[in-house]
C-alpha cells in the first residue's frame, strides 16, 4: 500500500469513527419518544384469509385500541360467548368484559367501555358495506345504512346507535 492509499484509509477510518459518535451524540440528545398509548385489548377470531377482518383490526388499532388475532374462526367463540348465528358476521372479538361481533366502529366500541351496560356485547350482523374494514377503495366509497345493535342478556337486542 503506498503512502497515499495509507493516508486515505485512516481518513476513511477517522470519518466513520466521527458519524458513528454524531450519531450516538444525536440519540442521547433527542427527546425520548413517547410511549404508545395503551388503550383497552381486544381480541379477535376470525378466519386467517379474511381482508376485512385485518381491515376492521387495522381502524381498531388507529383509534387507540390494542389487538391481538386468533387465526381459527369464529364460530366457536361466538357461541362461547352467547351471540345468537342471526346476528353473525366474519369475526368475533372481546374486550374487557364484552363481545364484539363485526364491523362495530370503534367510536360505538369506546362508548360501550364508557357506558357498561348490562349486556352481552355489540353486534354488526352481516357485512354492511362501508362500515369499518368494509369500506376500502374497492367499494367504490359506497356506504349502505346499518345499525350497532346492543345485545342483552335476555337474548333480546335494541339498537344502540345508527349509521347511514
Amino acid at each position: 500500500m503506498t503512502r497515499r492509499q495509507h493516508r486515505r484509509a485512516q481518513l476513511a477510518d477517522r470519518r466513520q469513527a466521527l458519524k458513528a459518535a454524531a450519531f450516538c451524540l444525536l440519540a442521547a440528545l433527542a427527546p425520548a419518544t413517547p410511549a404508545r398509548s395503551e388503550g383497552p385489548l381486544v381480541e379477535v377470531w376470525k378466519s386467517p384469509t379474511c381482508g376485512c377482518c385485518k381491515d376492521w383490526i387495522a381502524h381498531l388499532e388507529a383509534n387507540g385500541f390494542r389487538t391481538r388475532t386468533h387465526d381459527r374462526g369464529n364460530t366457536a367463540k361466538r357461541a362461547q360467548l352467547g351471540i345468537d348465528i342471526r346476528y353473525g358476521s366474519c369475526h368475533t372479538a372481546f374486550v374487557d368484559g364484552y363481545a364484539i361481533e363485526g364491523h362495530v366502529p370503534a367510536a360505538d366500541v369506546r362508548r360501550l367501555l364508557k357506558e357498561r351496560p348490562e349486556a352481552i356485547g355489540l353486534a354488526v350482523p352481516g357485512m354492511p358495506i362501508g362500515s369499518p374494514g368494509m369500506d376500502g377503495p374497492a367499494y367504490g366509497g359506497r356506504h349502505d345504512p346499518y345499525d350497532v345493535l346492543l345485545l342483552t342478556r335476555d337474548g333480546g337486542t335494541s339498537i344502540y346507535q345508527t349509521h347511514r
